[in-house]
């Protein structure tokens, strides 16, 4: 393996494409340590610092782990989460009979808080109103792959079985139309890239440097008030979301606001 001075590509740039597609063609499988960073600087004549640069970033794109005190490692490939909140509802409702076989959630708490800025502006509240929030954390078979919490309104849950601290054998929107009485008729999610909270980084066992999806979900009843506020963070070099949909034929009738046409 070597590098190309001359190339306009930087030299780390050039060690993580090669490492990449040594992995790709099978040389280092899922689950299988890569030599250490200086064995990987003198096997392409570079120094320590570079051969760091490329492993960073192929344990960034998701492609590499790195395990302290132990080494690098390729990813497994079964960790991936492809889910978006409309999976919540399926198909139809009481559909989640089989999602234990896939995800175990796990229960952080149930508690009063101060509401974040985006919980708050969802719900047309004040900053720091305090609301009742339902914090959770869900795994696969070796790995936690998202940490969320879903927010209520203190007058819609107080005395109601959303402020138990403990799980329920159907989904939360579920108990949560029986908790208040309101029916869930339309929702909206909002997707955004960023870093993680250090909290976030410890609970989802990534570095601090690892980007990270964020969702926001509101869903709302029949007059557009919303019932729940729920956040979602999934690491995102290892998380793929996935949605599939019809596409509509043509239109018997000119649609009269076509909006934004892209020629």
């Amino acid at each position: 393996m070597e590098i190309n001075p001359g190339a306009a590509e930087f030299p780390h740039r050039q060690i993580a494409g090669q490492l990449k597609a040594q992995i790709r063609s099978g040389a280092w499988g899922p689950g299988e340590r890569l030599p250490s960073i200086p064995a990987i600087a003198e096997l392409f004549g570079v120094a320590k610092q570079t051969a760091q640069r490329a492993v960073d970033q192929l344990r960034v794109e998701g492609i590499l782990i790195t395990k302290p005190g132990s080494g690098t490692y390729v990813r497994g490939t079964r960790r991936r989460l492809n889910r978006l909140s409309r999976g919540r509802y399926g198909g139809f409702r009481g559909y989640h009979a089989d999602l234990a076989a896939r995800y175990r959630q796990e229960l952080l708490g149930v508690h009063r808080a101060p509401a974040p800025p985006e919980v708050a502006d969802a719900f047309g509240l004040a900053d720091g109103t305090e609301l009742l929030v339902r914090r959770h954390l869900v795994r696969t078979e070796d790995a936690p792959v998202e940490v969320g919490a879903s927010w209520f309104r203190v007058a819609d849950a107080a005395g109601t079985s959303l402020e138990r601290a403990e799980a329920f054998g159907r989904p939360l929107y579920q108990e949560a139309e029986e908790a208040t009485g309101r029916r869930y008729i339309r929702a909206t999610d909002q997707i955004t890239a960023r870093q993680p909270s250090r909290e976030e980084a410890e609970l989802l066992r990534i570095r601090p440097d690892t980007p990270v999806l964020h969702l926001l979900h509101v869903a709302c009843d029949g007059d557009g008030k919303p019932i729940e506020v729920a956040q979602a963070t999934w690491p995102g070099p290892m998380t793929t979301l996935t949605e599939q949909y019809p596409i509509p034929g043509p239109a018997a009738e000119p649609d009269p606001d076509p909006g934004l046409l892209l020629g």
